[in-house]
Order: C-alpha cells, then sequence, then structure tokens
C-alpha cells in the first residue's frame, strides 16, 4: 500500500490528522464501526463535510457532542486570553482542587476542552464526570477495530497523559480527562488510528510539526504556545518542530501525540510517486489555513541511490615506516573498514607526513580506532560523521575466450550501467597468457561489452 507522508507544515491536530486520511481514501466503513462501537456511542455523533481553505478544498470532521456543551473554539480573542469573549465576561473562575488535574484545553482541532471543569461565578454550575487514563483505555477497549489500530490509539493517550502529568507535575494516574475533552479526544484519536491502519502503510513519515506563538486560554489560565503538553511530546519523542510567525496554537496535543503514536519518520529520503493526497481542515481562522495533508506515496521505480551514515576517522603520522605504513591499511581493511589509505601531508613543524583515513560504519567505530592506536604510531584519532551516497552495485562472472572474469556493474542514476573487470582477474590472464596488461584489458572489455551490451 506505500506509505504515508504527513505534512504538518501549517500544524497539525486530531480533527485535522482523521479528515486528511479520509480525503486520502482511509476506509470509512471501517471508522464508522469503531465509533458506533464504542461504549461512549450515546454521547456524540460525526459530522463530515467539505469545506475550502485558502481556496483550496478540503475535508473537515466535526465531533459534535450531544450535550449542549459551550465551546469558545472561534473566539479567538476569548482562546488568545484577551477581551471577555462571547459570554460578555472575563471568564475568570474558582477552581475545585480535588488533588487531580484537567488536562484539556482550547486546541485547534475544533474543541473547547475543560471549559467546564471549574466552579462558575454564574447562578448554575456544571457538574461532569473525570476519567482517568485506565477509564479511557477501558472505552478504547470496547471498540471494534483492528488489534493494530488498538495499539496505536492505546500508544496515543499514553503519549498524551504522560506528557500532561509532566507539565502538571502529577503521576499519570492522576491526570484526569475531563468528560467533554475526553470524548473528543478519544473520538479524534480512534479514528485517526483507525483510519491509518485501513491503510496498511509501509511507513509513515512527516514533516516537522510547524507551531505558532502567543498564548491560549485553558481550562487553568492562559499558557504560552507551543502548550507545556505539545513541548513534552516532541522533546520526549524526539520530534522534530518549527516556528511560523502566527499567533496562535497550530500543533495540539493530540495531534502531536498521534504523530509519535504512528512512529512517524523525517521526511522520506527517497525520490517518490504520490498515489493520492487528502487534505483535512482546523476550524480556526489564522493568518495561515489551518491544514494538514496525507500523502499515499510509494518509491519511485527503478534503480535509486543508497544513502546511508559513516564515520571517517583519521590521524596523522611523521615517524612510521612504509612497510608499517603499509600493514595499518591492510589490517584495517581486514577488520571491516570500508576504506583506509593514506595521504601525504605537511606536519606542525613543516615535516613531510601522512594522513590516515578510515571510512567506517557507525558500529565499527570503536574496534577501529582502537586498531589505529595499535597498528600506527598516531598518539590521536578524530572523526566526524558523513552522509554517503552509494549506486547500487552487481557482481557477476563473465565467459570471456581468455577464462572466467569477474566483472563489477554499477546501475547510474539514469538506469545506465557501467561495468568493468576485475583488475586481479586481468592481470592473472595477462601473465597466464603471456599477454601484456593492456592488450588483455582491450580485449576482456571488448567480449563483455559484445555479449552483454553494457557501458564499458
Amino acid at each position: 500500500m506505500g506509505s504515508l507522508y504527513i505534512d504538518c507544515s501549517l500544524g497539525v491536530s486530531g480533527d485535522m490528522l482523521v479528515a486528511a486520511l479520509l480525503d486520502a481514501g482511509a476506509d470509512s466503513a471501517a471508522l464508522d464501526r469503531a465509533l458506533s462501537s464504542l461504549s461512549v456511542a450515546d454521547e456524540f455523533e460525526i459530522a463530515i463535510s467539505t469545506v475550502t481553505k485558502a481556496g483550496m478544498r478540503a475535508c473537515d470532521f466535526d465531533v459534535v457532542l450531544r450535550h449542549g456543551h459551550e465551546t469558545h473554539d472561534h473566539d479567538m480573542a476569548y482562546l488568545h486570553g484577551r477581551g471577555e469573549g462571547r459570554c460578555g465576561r472575563a471568564h475568570e473562575h474558582a477552581h475545585e482542587d480535588d488533588g487531580h488535574h484537567c488536562c484539556e484545553h482550547a486546541h485547534a482541532d475544533g474543541h473547547t476542552h475543560g471549559d467546564h471543569d471549574h466552579q462558575h461565578e454564574h447562578a448554575h454550575e456544571h457538574h461532569h464526570e473525570h476519567r482517568n487514563l485506565h477509564d479511557v483505555m477501558a472505552i478504547i477497549d470496547s471498540a471494534q477495530m483492528t488489534q493494530s489500530a488498538r495499539a496505536i490509539a492505546a500508544r496515543a493517550f499514553e503519549i498524551l497523559a504522560q506528557a500532561e502529568a509532566r507539565a502538571h507535575g502529577l503521576p499519570v494516574d492522576q491526570v484526569h480527562f475531563h468528560e467533554v475533552g475526553a470524548i473528543d479526544s478519544i473520538v479524534d484519536i480512534v479514528s485517526a488510528a483507525v483510519l491509518a491502519d485501513s491503510l496498511d502503510p509501509d511507513a509513515v513519515y512527516a514533516t516537522p510539526l510547524a507551531d505558532g506563538h502567543g498564548t491560549i486560554r485553558c481550562q487553568h489560565g492562559v499558557i504560552p504556545v507551543p502548550v507545556p503538553a505539545v513541548v513534552n511530546i516532541c522533546r520526549a519523542c524526539e520530534l522534530p518542530t518549527s516556528h511560523l510567525d502566527v499567533e496562535g496554537e497550530l500543533v495540539t496535543p493530540t495531534g502531536a501525540a498521534l504523530i509519535a503514536a504512528l512512529d512517524a519518520r523525517r521526511a522520506p529520503d527517497f525520490p517518490y510517486t504520490i498515489l493520492t493526497t487528502g487534505m483535512g481542515a482546523g476550524k480556526r481562522g489564522y493568518s495561515v489555513p489551518s491544514l494538514v495533508r496525507v500523502h499515499r506515496i510509494e518509491r519511485a521505480r527503478g534503480p535509486q541511490p543508497h544513502v546511508d551514515g559513516v564515520i571517517k576517522l583519521e590521524c596523522d603520522v611523521d615517524d612510521q615506516s612504509a612497510e608499517g605504513m603499509a600493514h595499518a591499511a591492510q589490517a584495517l581493511l581486514r577488520d571491516g573498514a570500508l576504506e583506509a589509505h593514506w595521504l601525504p601531508v605537511f606536519g606542525k613543524k613543516g615535516r613531510p607526513a601522512y594522513q590516515l583515513q578510515v571510512i567506517a560504519a557507525p558500529q565499527d567505530v570503536e574496534r577501529l580506532r582502537r586498531l589505529m592506536f595499535l597498528e600506527t604510531t598516531t598518539i590521536g584519532v578524530r572523526w566526524t560523521m558523513m552522509d554517503r551516497e552509494v549506486l547500487e552495485r552487481i557482481e557477476r562472472v563473465e565467459q570471456t575466450s581468455l577464462g572466467p572474469v569477474r566483472v563489477k556493474t554499477v546501475v547510474l542514476p539514469d538506469g545506465e550501467h557501467r561495468s568493468k573487470p576485475e583488475y586481479e582477474d586481468v592481470a592473472r590472464i595477462s601473465s597466464r597468457e603471456g599477454i601484456a596488461f593492456p592488450d588483455a584489458l582491450v580485449q576482456i572489455t571488448a567480449e563483455i561489452r559484445a555479449g552483454r551490451n553494457t557501458d564499458l
């Protein structure tokens, strides 16, 4: 089915990711089965529609709570902690302290979390149930979905709970998800897990998570953007981030937790073709459109260079014999060095010297570094990490009129082949047949070219 590439360059939230996955062709029937089987299915409805953002068509996924809970999601002044908001007052509240902490707040995914988890100064009070992580996991377990989708959803909520616990200085089991926030977070996370799993990707990739700046109003007051939970998720899960000059919260804890739970790697480092693209819309109006794109991709066909990381080790010597230097290079190659060679340099006092350069795989560095100290007179080795690109190599044996010859062929990026007989085999034939080496090379090369029609 290829891979998924999630474009978070304008932010990411739970409902935006769900909408983008739906738009990219994920299994909506699997989503319906999962959501209708949840033990809290009677507490919400789903609305899926098509909207326009910055002139672009996008899918909108909305969790509609059935008990008339009020949100301030489109009230930007209220969300950013300025003014009185739609309710015409500052919404200052005296919070009840039950020894636990509710972690939801107004997010860019279209849901205001935790707005009712407090004692209002209004004439009436709202009483709502709190759910801890165990309660949420029981709800997730009630859903009809694959085990792999369930694992993604459970991992996302664990990541979210751990991040909120760290933000508030509490044990994970004391983080309570407010009734309102828990429902839409559960729906978003279960939906994203089911839809991503239905696409059965080989791998998931994502751009850095781009967030804005400023403040956002949460249940306990006004907090900075990126919000602490997002910061904690990105730090704990090593998610790369970036910054946009936009006032507002572009990355929500739910969105970040889902990217982490999907084990998203950094942007693909190989050429690829796009199979389908899905666009998911957010609910708020910022100076940039709230959009997430999901590309279903597959590796571009044809030969592709292999890119990996290597370590270059080097040292300088000016007091070792030529025999000793040759022996050291051969010992390093025998012990796994990818390359080992000497370069002429000038030493500290203008003395002629030689620099030993060794290219090694990361797992071999410690062993080869010790060997450099043992086999040379150096008193110091330096190293640096490097990227390298390696063409595909094919080794085969060709039959010629002079006997069998090993031939090494590389596949160029444009698909063409470049081949060369192995030196040792040509030298052996030259000696055995009494033919000058250049003549033997020309004859062997011509026969291989005629037989294989390769570019030698």
